[in-house]
């Protein structure tokens, strides 16, 4: 084990969806323990605040804009990170969509597609693309940010869930894969946590006091507090941690 073993210093961090939200917090933690971070989402602009509080903090930042459900973008924002900084040793796949708001019988054929086609299958793409490399480097690590909202039922968001429940068995399969290589897959899942994502869930009065009285910790989660989570599976620090499901949701699932 590293004298330091919680340090990225080095490390090339690609991270998706973080121009805000758990996405962003991530982006700045990483570079905050020495990581070069390539910042991402759809539009460039919305990243470019991110990658600028990241250099004025003395980090390195780039910006790559990629829409994950479109796979020529996919290749063009790990290729852009290769002409950058180098190939990846860190790939958080924090991007995701939820379209649909409600019961299941009411999910369109083209929104469980566009769910599980941005949730699920651009997660796979990301992953393949960059474990080749990884494997020539000696290892590397993938996080990919779920939800509890795949380790149980939800009235509202069941599509969302599904595809939550599918990226654990995703990691899991790559874990298997790929370890023997020393690549490390491994899945976050929050509880709820006060992002624009999740605005419907916590701007909801009535949800917001039945779901903190049902929280041990009485409160839902903020982004910086997902942000070190991903850190920790990134590092040396969780070197033996591989194929697993972290849970962050100030106890929820266990109460």
């Amino acid at each position: 084990m590293p004298a330091m073993p919680f340090s990225l210093d080095g490390k090339i961090a690609v991270i998706t969806g973080s121009s805000r939200g758990i996405g962003r917090a991530i982006a700045e933690t990483m570079a905050g323990l020495g990581a070069k971070v390539v910042v991402s989402s759809r539009k460039a602009e919305a990243c470019e605040p991110v990658a600028e509080a990241v250099r004025k903090n003395g980090g390195e930042a780039a910006v790559i804009p990629c829409n994950i459900s479109h796979k020529p973008e996919v290749e063009g924002l790990i290729a852009g990170t290769e002409n950058v900084f180098g190939a990846p040793d860190i790939l958080v796949c924090n991007a995701a969509v939820n379209p649909a708001y409600g019961p299941l019988g009411d999910l369109t054929d083209e929104a469980f597609d566009k769910i599980m086609g941005s949730n699920v299958k651009s997660n796979l793409w990301l992953c393949n693309r960059v474990i080749p490399a990884m494997k020539e480097k000696g290892g590397g690590a993938i996080v990919i940010i779920s939800s509890i909202a795949g380790m149980r039922g939800n009235p509202v968001i069941g599509g969302y869930g599904i595809s939550k429940a599918a990226d654990f068995a995703l990691a899991r399969n790559l874990a298997v894969e790929h370890g023997p290589a020393n690549v490390r897959v491994n899945c976050i899942a929050p509880g709820l946590v006060k992002t624009d994502f999740a605005r419907a869930l916590w701007e909801d009065e009535n949800n917001l006091v039945q779901r903190t009285k049902n929280t041990p910790l009485r409160r839902i989660g903020l982004p910086e507090e997902i942000g070190p989570v991903a850190a920790f599976l990134a590092s040396p620090a969780a070197s033996f941690i591989t194929g697993q499901v972290i849970v962050a949701d100030g106890g929820v699932t266990i109460a």
